[in-house]
């Protein structure tokens, strides 16, 4: 009988093994699906161009009409993945997401090439970082800071593996085959790999309150001066995130540096980010109060941006300040992934992640247009990179108001 006896599970939640699966698959599809959804584009834009005729701001557009697609749609996914959990969503966004790779593979005109990065918009909206933390954040319960250090400390790579595997495949292949070839990788990876890894009992639906009181609770967040706080300062941050991205290498060729080193720069704050990320755990563990961590690390972040703006070498002195700005990135995609949690559980995380999620990928999203306009109105992009650290600064300070809101309850 004991022998036979199985290991007791709480309802809705994981055995130890079942966490392990889930957090392997959520790696693997997380670094396949940024890799060939996002990274391969800003490798493959310049042989789209030659090839189609097609201009830069064209097919740039596209795909960033494709993140506003992910941001809106996004909200929709979120509401799903709290009553459903993330197995049919993101095994969904698989099939999406490979029938976009193809259609744009196939595009014969410009209004294709378009539909095709919609498609991959909502595709995104479906597998990347927000159903992912989502499912983290459920299952992994009081745990998921070490479950989403992992996921991020993967799919931080997807750049640095997917980038060169794009470019020896264009090389070799060309841009259309190159996109068809990556559309059997994310089938093969991703399809499979959601299907069957992500299964088992979903916490994320509370069978022992009614839908309505736990759609109130949302609603009554939503509505709270903190999370309105909370979004704004989000949304500047990210904003701030991509365009720093944007203007390092500019900003380094100003500076005096050669292009092979300002790409250099432009890298270590690659490896900035896996170091921050590395770090969460303890700052999460050290500052328990969500909103003065995340005050803390906005402002931390301010001042290394601005430092960046005003320094004007050596060359060794650049290299390491993009180090450390490259950390300050990587402890705000963990911010931002802890942000709900942390403040109001995990029972409509879904939910009200994704109505905080949207206003960041609209804002992450003009970032590269509004680097190359700024740009040109300050006159250098030290004026810029200056305006961004006071652009964090400003985060900081309204993130001093985004603690957690105290629900009343609902009237009846």
């Amino acid at each position: 009988m004991r022998a036979a006896a199985a290991v007791r599970v709480q309802p809705g939640h994981l055995d130890p093994s079942g966490l392990r699966r889930v957090l392997a698959v959520l790696c693997l599809t997380e670094i396949t699906s940024w890799g060939v959804l996002y990274y391969a584009f800003p490798v493959l834009a310049s042989s789209i161009t030659t090839d189609t005729g097609w201009s830069a701001p064209e097919i740039t557009a596209a795909f960033s009409a494709g993140q506003v697609i992910a941001a809106l749609v996004g909200i929709a996914v979120g509401r799903a993945l709290d009553r459903i959990g993330p197995r049919w969503l993101m095994t969904a966004g698989s099939v999406l997401g490979t029938a976009a790779l193809v259609l744009a593979a196939h595009a014969s005109s410009l209004a294709v090439f378009w539909l095709a990065w919609l498609a991959a918009g909502a595709a995104m909206s479906a597998t990347l970082y927000p159903p992912a933390f989502a499912a983290l954040t459920h299952w992994w319960g009081e745990r998921r800071v070490v479950a989403l250090t992992a996921v991020t400390l993967v799919a931080g790579l997807a750049s640095t593996v997917f980038a060169p595997l794009t470019a020896v495949l264009e090389e070799a292949l060309g841009w259309r085959d190159t996109y068809l070839t990556l559309a059997v990788v994310l089938a093969v990876v991703t399809l499979p790999a959601h299907l069957y890894g992500l299964r088992g009992p979903w916490p994320g639906a509370r069978h022992d309150r009614p839908p309505r009181a736990v759609a109130d609770e949302a609603r009554r967040v939503t509505g709270s001066r903190s999370f309105a706080l909370l979004v704004i300062a989000m949304s500047l941050g990210a904003f701030a995130a991509v365009s720093v991205v944007f203007a390092t290498v500019p900003l380094m060729l100003e500076r005096g540096l050669d292009t092979t080193t300002a790409a250099l720069a432009l890298g270590l704050g690659g490896v900035g980010q896996v170091c921050g990320r590395l770090g969460y755990g303890r700052l999460h563990a050290w500052a328990p109060n969500a909103a003065r961590r995340g005050a803390g690390v906005l402002a931390a972040a301010a001042v290394s941006v601005m430092v960046l703006a005003v320094v004007p070498g050596p060359a060794a002195l650049l290299l390491a300040l993009g180090l450390l700005v490259g950390a300050g990135r990587g402890l705000f995609t963990l911010l931002q992934a802890t942000a709900v949690s942390d403040r109001w559980g995990a029972a409509n995380y879904g939910r009200l992640n994704g109505l905080l999620v949207a206003p960041m990928l609209l804002a992450a999203a003009t970032a590269p247009w509004a680097v190359s306009v700024l740009a040109e109105v300050l006159g250098s992009h030290s004026r810029v990179v200056a305006l961004l650290a006071a652009t964090v600064g400003l985060a900081a300070v309204l993130m001093v108001g985004t603690g957690p809101t105290r629900l009343r309850p609902a009237r009846r």
